[in-house]
């Protein structure tokens, strides 16, 4: 399929079809290295827009000289936006029958775009997922070969209650061992480390969610894109890898705690509740007792991690960090 997709492309659109929009997902660590990806591994055409939400000065001086070189456009923010936030300003630049919303924290594969134009193209879909990968050594380990989501209503008696779907299919699994089962096919969930979108669908529903300040906004789209009558599909000849931290830098931390701030997680959970009507079920319980979790995966066990203290010691340590880490939370995202 891959050397069919570059065959169909030999005679390349002079104006490209595509615009890549490039936010940061969580950090700004990982800018030099994702970006050196996208011009390293995509040769079908595509206008690049980045969107620089108040990066440290030595990645802002870096994008910028970037942009100079490479002739593509810079957004910058002088405030630290939400992901959503940041993909609207980018999506309202965008003229191209396709965008590709990219995390700044991803590395790709040669011919992952035209493996996506040609599946969209080919299948008229309106979304298309590559297979993504997580985490170090690149494309060895499945995040997401697309899942389900939607609502499910559940009669009991007089009682309606309405669940949230959300099901990510083979997360966890080596690539290598679920590659051969893979084909393009129709499925229900695309996540944003990396997503093609026909751009026309927005004219029916409307920019990104900004109320999503953290999570859920890639299940949001789904089920708008579904309701909308679209589809959804997964093109596995496409292959790309987000790779989160640790480790983080000092400069990403202010961001990092306020994207997975409680007030910013717990603040988005509750609108995806009202806004479709759904039960406040086990799964939001869950999700709200879950809160800061996170942080303490990224930063305090890590942190803790550094005294020696023994096992005893660490779950001592970690507490009483998780609970300094909840003061300082609080207090940072409302500075």
């Amino acid at each position: 399929m891959k050397g069919q997709g570059i065959n169909a492309y030999m005679n390349l659109p002079e104006i490209p079809q595509v615009t890549i929009v490039v936010v940061p997902r969580e950090r700004f660590s990982y800018t030099q290295e994702s970006l050196t990806s996208v011009y390293k591994h995509t040769t079908y055409p595509f206008k690049l827009i980045y969107v620089d939400v108040n990066s440290p000065a030595h990645i802002r001086d870096y994008l910028a000289e970037q942009a100079k070189q490479k002739q593509f456009q810079l957004i910058r923010t002088e405030k630290y936006l939400s992901p959503n936030c940041a993909r609207n300003i980018g999506l309202r630049e965008v003229t191209s029958k396709y965008v590709v919303f990219l995390d700044n924290d991803v590395v790709l594969t040669p011919g992952w775009l035209e493996a996506l134009v040609e599946c969209a193209e080919t299948t008229g879909a309106t979304v298309v997922s590559p297979l993504t990968c997580q985490g170090t050594p690149v494309h060895a380990e499945v995040h997401c070969a697309g899942g389900e989501t939607g609502v499910k209503v559940e009669i009991k008696g007089e009682t309606t209650r309405r669940k949230i779907v959300e099901k990510i299919y083979l997360q966890g699994k080596r690539v290598e061992d679920v590659q051969p089962q893979l084909k393009r096919e129709e499925t229900g969930l695309a996540e944003f480390h990396c997503v093609l979108v026909r751009t026309e669908i927005f004219q029916q529903i409307g920019l990104l969610d900004e109320k999503l300040l953290s999570t859920k906004e890639h299940v949001d789209l789904c089920m708008l894109v579904t309701a909308a009558g679209g589809t959804i599909y997964l093109e596995p000849e496409s292959i790309v890898t987000y790779v989160p931290g640790p480790p983080l830098e000092w400069t990403d931390l202010h961001y990092y705690m306020l994207r997975w701030s409680d007030r910013w997680e717990f603040s988005s959970l509750k609108h995806l509740l009202e806004k479709w009507n759904l039960s406040e079920d086990e799964y939001f319980q869950n999700r709200y007792k879950r809160l800061g979790s996170r942080r303490h995966m990224t930063i305090v066990h890590p942190f803790a991690r550094k005294f020696p203290v023994g096992h005893f010691g660490f779950r001592v340590v970690s507490k009483i960090l998780r609970l300094l880490d909840r003061v300082l939370n609080r207090w940072i995202t409302t500075w």
